[in-house]
């Protein structure tokens, strides 16, 4: 084993202690004063030493300059999609080494919760017809592993994850993500079996079992935002249609609380810990607003499956028709622009 592997396993070692130490869901009032990644955390330990093994002609191909602006994507480290390719080169293509792949495969395992390692195969699998995790997903590096500011980026289809060592210290997750699946089908049915991410979706709509009938009237909207309208509204956000968390009250807003929890159950400690930060910044659940659409929805039988919860600069926003797409924005500063499409 190389040494930049056993520092990664170090470094997972210690990210496991972290999360003994401060609670697995935290509350915006439990989140420590300052969060988030390192250079030093194992998914960046990781990527550092993946950039370190590439030659002059993977570097030629996979890596970028910080800004490196695509003439069809725009800034392409900021960009996301439910579906793409950042490079041309498939992470199990005979382009990377089989202890590149494996430290590609670190870097992955450092960004999500250990409990959901086994799940996320599963989706990745499924979703690229039974193949290996690998087989349709790519990378891009910007910037310098080590240097002032750098940024590991895998996409392919429902998925695009960020390493970046805090670089971009204003932005959860490195950037904007998504995540998804199709479980048993594309077209899935009413209650999405072997959906993993579908307990978030159940979640949700526990709350809305639990309103009363001005509070469903006030959170029921219409029509569903476009796929990739994830960009932040700042202070206009209370304008937008749906229901104040504010309002709520008793168990119902310990089950909006969860609901939390349950969405950013599936990641890095330290990313957890970094989007609760800063969610708490722009004025924490309170200032967010809860959407249930009535449009496209699978099976119309009283479960919501197209959801949202937005904040001044906090867009959570999960769609589940026709299978699920969940779309993730968050900073602590609503000028942050958008690099997204549908």
């Amino acid at each position: 084993m190389s040494a930049d592997r056993r520092q990664f396993l170090r470094s997972a070692a210690a990210a496991a202690a972290s999360a003994a130490a401060f609670p697995l869901f935290a509350t915006a009032k439990d989140a420590p004063a300052v969060a988030g990644p390192t250079a030093k955390s194992a998914a960046e330990t990781a990527v550092k030493a993946l950039y370190d093994s590439f030659t002059d002609k993977q570097k030629a191909d996979v890596c970028f300059a910080w800004d490196h602006k695509d003439k069809d994507r725009g800034l392409l480290r900021a960009f996301v999609s439910n579906n793409w390719q950042i490079t041309k080169h498939t992470l199990n293509s005979e382009f990377f080494t089989k202890e590149q792949r494996g430290i590609v495969g670190d870097i992955f395992k450092g960004l999500v919760n250990p409990e959901w390692h086994k799940r996320f195969i599963k989706q990745l699998e499924q979703d690229n017809g039974g193949k290996a995790f690998g087989t349709a997903q790519s990378i891009a590096l910007f910037g310098e592993p080590g240097g002032e500011k750098f940024e590991f980026v895998m996409t392919g289809r429902h998925q695009t994850i960020r390493a970046d060592g805090n670089t971009e210290k204003h932005v959860a997750f490195g950037g904007p993500i998504f995540y998804g699946h199709a479980g048993k089908n594309f077209t899935e049915e009413k209650d999405h079996p072997d959906n993993v991410f579908w307990p978030q979706a159940l979640a949700a709509n526990k709350v809305y079992t639990l309103l009363d009938d001005k509070q469903k009237k006030a959170a029921r909207v219409k029509k569903s935002p476009a796929e990739a309208a994830v960009g932040f509204k700042g202070d206009k956000a209370k304008d937008q249609p749906g229901l104040l968390i504010s309002e709520l009250t008793g168990d119902v807003r310990k089950e909006i609380q969860k609901v939390l929890e349950v969405l950013i159950e599936p990641f890095r400690t330290e990313d957890r810990d970094e989007c609760v930060a800063m969610l708490k910044a722009q004025g924490g659940l309170d200032k967010c607003k809860l959407s249930f659409f009535e449009d496209e929805d699978v099976g119309f039988d009283d479960v919501w499956d197209n959801w949202r919860i937005e904040g001044p600069s906090f867009v959570w926003y999960f769609r589940g028709c026709p299978h699920v797409h969940v779309w993730v924005n968050v900073a602590d500063d609503a000028s942050v622009k958008l690099n997204a499409r549908g």
